[in-house]
């Protein structure tokens, strides 16, 4: 799934965020929604397009593709923007953090939910069809903002306070981006396996269970029931998953606590 330029584009002459080519950056003020404003752009803006929010508590962004592949199969992007985001936290992490995915769409540091992904494509694409455009977007919990105590929510965290204490917002969007040329450079040449292994390798330990990724992006489950071999594959439908993300609170717009 190559990412592929629009020389067409315009590219700001000072840019906020140092990002590589062919990423052009659209940055909106704090009350943006950069998921929303990417699905309202993508057709006319394009592929690269990244739109960032310049926010202090949030890291939150969204970038158009244009893929080259059936809609029913290109939705396996959200797995390579996860994994280039993974890999994006992974390298300013403090030592023994571990930084684990909940299937399909949240992200978790040290077991904390810090936020997650969403995916969007035209309203009545076709299946079997390319879209015109995906588009991939993220939110990441940078500061808690409150009164609460940390340990007053144990299932959610944010950078601040797992140790990301030099990490900011744009300098998490830039490798991110970064990251994400390297999974789509790598689905290209050696095809999904490279990224679903990437992505399988951080999926929260299910105990019991031999898991894959089909073809049309569903996440397949199978019990093991002896040494010999596993029992029945039980398919979990990304489609399905992608239209209520699980990490997201419609209620404050960000990730839930």
């Amino acid at each position: 799934m190559p990412l592929r330029e629009r020389t067409r584009l315009r590219t700001s002459s000072k840019p906020a965020l140092d990002l590589p080519p062919p990423f052009r950056l659209v940055t909106l003020r704090e009350v943006g929604d950069a998921f929303a404003h990417a699905t309202r752009v993508a057709t006319e803006e394009g592929a690269g397009t990244l739109v960032y929010v310049g926010r202090f508590d949030l890291a939150e962004f969204a970038v158009v593709l244009e893929p080259e592949e059936p809609l029913k199969t290109a939705r396996r992007a959200v797995y390579a923007g996860l994994t280039a985001l993974a890999d994006a936290l992974a390298v300013h992490a403090p030592p023994e953090r571990p930084i684990t995915f909940d299937w399909p769409d949240a992200v978790r540091v040290n077991g904390g939910l810090v936020g997650g992904a969403r995916l969007a494509w035209p309203q009545g694409a076709e299946e079997n069809e390319p879209p015109a455009w995906l588009v991939f977007a993220a939110m990441i919990r940078t500061v808690a903002l409150g009164d609460e105590e940390p340990g007053l929510r144990p299932l959610s965290a944010a950078l601040e306070e797992e140790g990301f204490d030099d990490l900011g917002s744009g300098r998490l969007v830039e490798s991110f981006a970064r990251h994400l040329m390297v999974a789509l450079d790598a689905w290209q040449e050696h095809g999904f396996g490279e990224v679903a292994k990437n992505y399988l390798a951080r999926l929260a330990p299910e105990s019991g269970v031999r898991r894959d990724i089909a073809e049309n992006g569903d996440l397949l489950v199978r019990r093991v029931v002896t040494n010999a071999g596993t029992g029945d594959v039980e398919p979990r439908s990304l489609l399905r998953a992608l239209g209520q993300p699980s990490w997201f609170d419609p209620t404050t717009g960000g990730p839930r606590k």
